[in-house]
């Protein structure tokens, strides 16, 4: 048996291990596979104003109908309430949507991917979506408690090549890992999805079950997967440089600013812009999509330069 001193040193050996793998693994920096037409910058701006007024009317109705949106919903039965609000609200505005489940539901039509594991579903989702992405080229990836203003969303990346890898939302660091929250929503263009679902066949790389000694959450472990193909995460911003994807809802952030900036709450608080809003509840969702689509001051002209079209077929606002 061990003596109390011998226990003691025991502990703090373990505890010394323990604490060395957590180091490591803050700076865990896979090798990375670089391709050309490489990009390597970490803020991805939405175009201002000026830059869209010296696109041509021809330029601009091109890359307008170009611009494609296929939403990779991840939901489960026991958040309906949610999956049924995403389904009623912004979702419509996709021009293909998608919901994912871990089991089936008679109430609601999804893929049912009968998947406990939230990795290894979500790695069935991406694949699926890949697989049926026809002539989309732009993916976005959202859990059903997220609200999406998908015309912003268009916005930001109108005129940004789908062929080169981007990955970006809110931008988060995790040590040295940089990753993409997954509550604020994921943005991946077709090349970098497409990269995703190659080195998802690496069982080494990137294995659809975590073999570490601590599991990972999904964004950060995506963003292991997708560094290895030297696609790296990016933060959306708009043209003044506020960050476009919310982890808060807007109540929240409206809260913050009026400690932050009473001077100022409005213009403290976010972007006119904004892609993204998290933790709010299926009435604030119906609530912010009156707001965002129906709401309008008589006789005020917002002088947008582009008008993004309603999905044929669908009954959006």
């Amino acid at each position: 048996m061990l003596s109390e001193g011998g226990s003691f040193m025991k502990g703090m050996a373990m505890g010394g291990i323990f604490c060395l793998g957590l180091s490591l693994f803050g700076s865990f920096s896979p090798a990375t596979e670089h391709g050309p037409g490489e990009h390597h910058h970490h803020h991805v701006k939405a175009p201002s104003k000026d830059e869209l007024t010296r696109l041509s009317d021809g330029r601009v109705l091109e890359l307008v109908n170009q611009v494609r949106v296929s939403c990779i919903i991840m939901v489960q039965p026991k958040i309906l309430v949610y999956w049924a609000t995403a389904l009623d609200t912004w979702s419509k505005h996709c021009d293909k949507a998608v919901f994912y489940t871990s089991e089936s539901s008679k109430a609601l039509e999804a893929v049912d991917l009968n998947e406990k594991d939230d990795w290894a579903r979500l790695c069935k989702a991406l694949k699926h979506a890949y697989e049926n992405a026809g002539d989309l080229r732009w993916f976005f990836v959202a859990k059903a408690t997220t609200f999406a203003i998908i015309e912003n969303l268009k916005h930001l990346v109108l005129a940004k090549d789908p062929e080169q890898p981007f990955y970006l939302g809110n931008a988060m660091k995790s040590g040295e890992l940089e990753y993409v929250a997954y509550e604020s929503g994921i943005v991946l263009s077709y090349e970098a999805l497409k990269r995703l679902v190659n080195v998802l066949e690496d069982e080494e790389k990137c294995p659809e079950r975590g073999h570490a000694l601590w599991a990972m959450s999904e964004d950060k472990q995506l963003a292991v997967c997708l560094k290895y193909t030297g696609v790296f995460a990016e933060n959306g911003e708009d043209s003044h440089g506020k960050g476009l994807f919310n982890s808060k809802s807007v109540d929240s952030l409206i809260t913050d600013s009026m400690r932050d900036n009473p001077t100022n709450v409005v213009e403290g608080c976010c972007s006119d812009l904004a892609v993204t809003f998290n933790e709010m509840s299926p009435n604030q969702m119906q609530v912010m999509m009156f707001g965002v689509y129906r709401l309008r001051p008589y006789g005020h002209d917002f002088h947008d330069l582009l008008v993004f079209q309603p999905p044929e077929g669908s009954d959006n606002d």
